[in-house]
């Protein structure tokens, strides 16, 4: 974990990631206004409203984000600074959801109205009004995305960790670790937004089990595989601690995009076996699979059949199994 004694060498810290990241230019491409006017809903009159200054809503992201850690730390309550600010990034998250509905109910209403043209005056404005709406509903989509994710590179810097919201996907154009939904990936090939949920590049498949000591070994060891596959995705058993937490960790310090398949408990007792079937329906070039439960065996075993290069690392492989 990665801690600072202030605010400023935290902010300093994660301007200088977000600059390496080409990231600079977040805030300033968000917050901009499409329009003089704004209409915040179907009911209201547009109205001459301006964006908030998009300096002034970075600092007060990192302060709210930074100024939890910093109260707690070194207290008996520092353990759960970490669980307060993964709410306030998620917050960022289910907000910029909530106003995503209501962009894709007026971008419907839009489509409708462009399908039925009618030469009136009222159809005219309301016309010009649901544009508006969408135009409006959009720039505040992004503008909340972009604090979410600036909030989420705070909670990564200080926990080590990336930030991943409970349900939904995180997508936006800032990522340096697109945590994305198994469910959100298959279902995007048949939406108008596939490029986001379906990110194209060579699949890396990894997964392990849930006790794991030597981080060095597997952050090596995806590093290797980084430089030969630059722009690998990696697809992962979505598991919270132990190896996938490992590899997520690693995902997020090197700005490698993740798809997270998650357990369908539709499936039952054959949740974990369909998952590794979609894992493998992604056709990776290449795989990782540290020793676990029979879980990953199984997954190794079709991994063996695909003809997939196959990665297996055991628990022997660990320097904390080999000192002692």
């Amino acid at each position: 974990m990665t801690s600072f004694n202030n605010f400023a060498d935290l902010a300093s810290f994660v301007a200088a990631s977000r600059e390496n990241d080409g990231l600079t230019q977040t805030y300033e491409g968000a917050f901009i206004e499409h329009s003089e006017m704004a209409k915040l809903s179907i009911v209201e009159a547009p109205e001459a409203l301006d964006m908030p200054d998009p300096e002034q809503v970075r600092a007060a992201t990192e302060m709210m984000m930074q100024t939890m850690f910093d109260v707690l730390r070194d207290t008996r309550m520092e353990p759960f600074a970490a669980d307060l600010a993964w709410g306030f990034a998620n917050s960022f998250h289910v907000v910029a959801k909530r106003i995503e509905g209501r962009e894709d109910d007026a971008a419907k209403k839009l489509g409708d109205l462009a399908r039925s043209y009618d030469p009136s005056e009222i159809y005219a404005t309301e016309l010009e009004d649901t544009q508006l709406l969408c135009q409006t509903l959009q720039g505040c989509r992004e503008a909340m995305e972009c604090m979410r994710d600036h909030a989420a590179e705070v909670y990564r810097v200080e926990t080590g960790k990336p930030f991943s919201p409970v349900r939904g996907s995180r997508v936006s154009s800032a990522l340096t670790a697109s945590m994305i939904e198994a469910r959100d990936y298959l279902a995007s090939k048949a939406r108008e937004r596939r490029e986001q949920f379906a990110p194209e590049g060579p699949v890396v498949a990894f997964s392990g089990g849930q006790v794991w000591e030597d981080v060095d070994l597997l952050w090596n060891g995806l590093d290797s595989i980084k430089a030969r596959i630059p722009e690998l995705i990696l697809a992962t058993t979505a598991q919270a601690k132990g190896c996938d937490a490992v590899a997520h960790a690693w995902a997020a310090s090197r700005g490698v995009k993740v798809i997270q398949f998650r357990l369908d408990r539709s499936q039952g007792n054959r949740a974990a076996f369909v998952r590794n079937d979609r894992i493998l329906g992604l056709k990776p070039v290449e795989a990782v699979i540290c020793e676990g439960s029979g879980i990953q065996q199984n997954l190794a075993q079709k991994l063996r059949q695909a003809g997939v290069p196959l990665h297996i690392v055991r628990l022997a492989h660990q320097r904390t199994q080999r000192s002692a």
